[in-house]
């Protein structure tokens, strides 16, 4: 049974989040500011922590900060609507992922099932057979599934879940279209309802985090009314 630490200041949250993971069978954990969880990692870490960025005391970027001296245990921040700035900043700090405030329950549920998973499979040192878990060199692109890394022309590039999960689907077969309806399913694995919108969202999203490091980017293209494919360059 994986143990998730909650660090979040609204009681609601931690309340109905918990009753949630506990029901899905997860250990859960709450603590209401970063201070309070910082002290009690000290003496145990959890498998995984969701994270608040807006408590007081300590916030989330602090602990996050303190917490990667001394682990790599996954992260997920709790996020505002408007806090884009912190979601970059956090993953450049080492966050694995982010949930946009308000968020369904189920997505939460999903996205750490998908970080725990990979965490068991780096952890276990095998490679696990199947073409998700292999490397992936595309030109300029090299992704590593089991690290969750990321670089195109050297650089490193911190990718959400979702986002590296998007990648990853059209990568691996240059000059094929998918549909939005296929990377839906690429990302949420059947669980959760997402409208088109939300994967144009993760692509805009996508493709403005590569040109941060090569303005020049333009591997992923849009087919109007049909999806997306990866043209290797």
């Amino acid at each position: 049974m994986s143990r998730i630490a909650l660090v979040d200041d609204d009681r609601n949250i931690l309340t109905s989040v918990s009753m949630t993971l506990e029901a899905e069978g997860f250990e859960v954990e709450t603590y209401n500011d970063g201070q309070q969880a910082f002290d009690a990692f000290a003496k145990r870490l959890p498998d995984m922590a969701v994270l608040d960025i807006k408590m007081p005391r300590m916030d989330g970027m602090d602990l996050l900060q303190r917490l990667r001296q001394k682990t790599q245990m996954p992260v997920i921040f709790l996020t505002s609507k408007d806090d884009e700035i912190d979601e970059v900043l956090g993953l450049r700090m080492g966050a694995d992922d982010y949930v946009k405030k308000p968020f369904s329950q189920r997505l939460l549920v999903e996205r750490i099932r998908a970080l725990l998973r990979r965490q068991e499979a780096a952890a276990g040192g095998a490679v696990p057979e199947g073409d998700e878990h292999k490397v992936i060199e595309r030109g300029d692109l090299r992704m590593d599934p089991l690290r969750h890394s990321v670089t195109w022309k050297g650089q490193d590039v911190s990718l959400t879940v979702t986002e590296f999960l998007l990648l990853q689907a059209l990568a691996q077969r240059p000059g094929f279209v998918k549909s939005r309806d296929q990377l839906m399913d690429v990302a949420y694995d059947d669980q959760v309802y997402v409208d088109d919108r939300t994967i144009d969202s993760h692509i805009k999203r996508l493709r403005k985090k590569l040109r941060m490091v090569d303005p020049e980017f333009s591997a992923i293209e849009t087919l109007y009314g049909i999806g997306y494919r990866y043209n290797e360059e």
